[in-house]
């Protein structure tokens, strides 16, 4: 009798796992939608927003100079958000103030020690901006010891009437750690601006999440990849890129948008130039650091991607930065 309530026991067993599997199997995950780059953008009335997006892991350095490239150049934007990763014990805040004195100012920032975010807006702006909060998350270990707190810091506010929730993050490194890094992402989404939530609250309408991310590249070895970043065929290895294939599988970031990974992988170089580690480790180089963005009614806004670039021209750290300009409509209301 107990040999046959045991078999049973399999039986039902089996079946639930066949069941959940299916359930899984038919669950419909958006990923990450790649968008294309549409590089004519026109400032002067044809969006209501045009942000200016940038991420760089500093790598416990700052050249005033970098800065300026970094930012400078984006005086058109009405939103200049600046997240920044392993900053160096400086007043970074002061720095990029003196660079963008003539157009911008500083609207909020969220600090949690190495781990930094910045948002700027044109001077007199302040009337523009409701509600604005930050908030931070971290994932735990010794990294702030090192400048190199892993964990996110993010700016939540109303511009000109549009709810967006800002984040810069800093994950785990190495490329086996890949749950950890989707772990640490579902954790950050989940608490961040959690003790704010009511059940009147509004959802954000926009989110861009920047950072230096550490998914890599996987499956090729570092002289393969070499070779094909050498010949300017490096978009054959988005196929081997962990963020796109973790968020295809339903993991991290389903409904974001990321635009086309065109430019080459941003980590690691050698520092003070623009050749791939070759250190004894000889790393596979990677896509470390992204610019993703999520609309949460696109009927409601639309937008637009107008670059996704790196910036080549810096080399006082290990990483190059990302900028993105993501310009925003507000569609009218019946």
């Amino acid at each position: 009798m107990g040999n046959w309530n045991t078999t049973c026991a399999c039986k039902r067993s089996k079946l639930m796992r066949k069941q959940m599997d299916s359930m899984n199997h038919n669950t419909h995950h958006e990923g990450i939608r790649t968008v294309k780059v549409n590089k004519v953008c026109d400032f002067s009335g044809n969006s209501d927003l045009c942000i200016c997006a940038v991420t760089w892991n500093m790598n416990g350095k700052v050249v005033y100079e970098d800065l300026v490239e970094l930012v400078g150049s984006n005086s058109k934007s009405d939103l200049l958000v600046v997240g920044l990763q392993e900053v160096p014990r400086k007043n970074i805040a002061r720095l990029l103030e003196t660079a963008l004195v003539d157009t911008h100012v500083l609207l909020g920032k969220a600090i949690m020690q190495s781990l930094q975010l910045y948002v700027f807006g044109p001077q007199n702006s302040g009337f523009s901006i409701k509600e604005l909060k930050v908030d931070k998350h971290s994932v735990g270990g010794c990294g702030g010891l090192i400048r190199r707190k892993k964990g996110a810091v993010a700016i939540c506010m109303s511009y000109n009437g549009i709810r967006m929730v800002f984040i810069s993050c800093h994950l785990s490194a190495h490329a086996r750690n890949v749950e950890e890094r989707n772990s640490q992402c579902r954790h950050i989404s989940h608490n961040l601006f959690s003790k704010y939530m009511n059940p009147y609250s509004k959802p954000a309408q926009v989110t861009v999440w920047l950072g230096d991310l550490n998914y890599r590249i996987q499956g090729i070895e570092t002289h393969p990849v070499r070779n094909l970043i050498q010949k300017n065929l490096h978009r054959f290895l988005t196929s081997k890129d962990q963020l796109l294939q973790e968020a295809e599988r339903g993991q991290v970031f389903d409904g974001y948008c990321e635009g086309t990974l065109t430019f080459k992988p941003t980590y690691k170089y050698d520092v003070g130039s623009s050749n791939y580690d070759t250190s004894y480790k000889v790393r596979v180089p990677s896509w470390t650091d992204r610019i993703l963005f999520k609309i949460q009614d696109m009927e409601e806004i639309r937008a637009s991607l107008h670059s996704y670039e790196s910036v080549d021209d810096i080399h006082s750290s290990d990483h190059k930065p990302v900028k993105a300009h993501l310009c925003l409509k507000v569609n009218e209301q019946p």
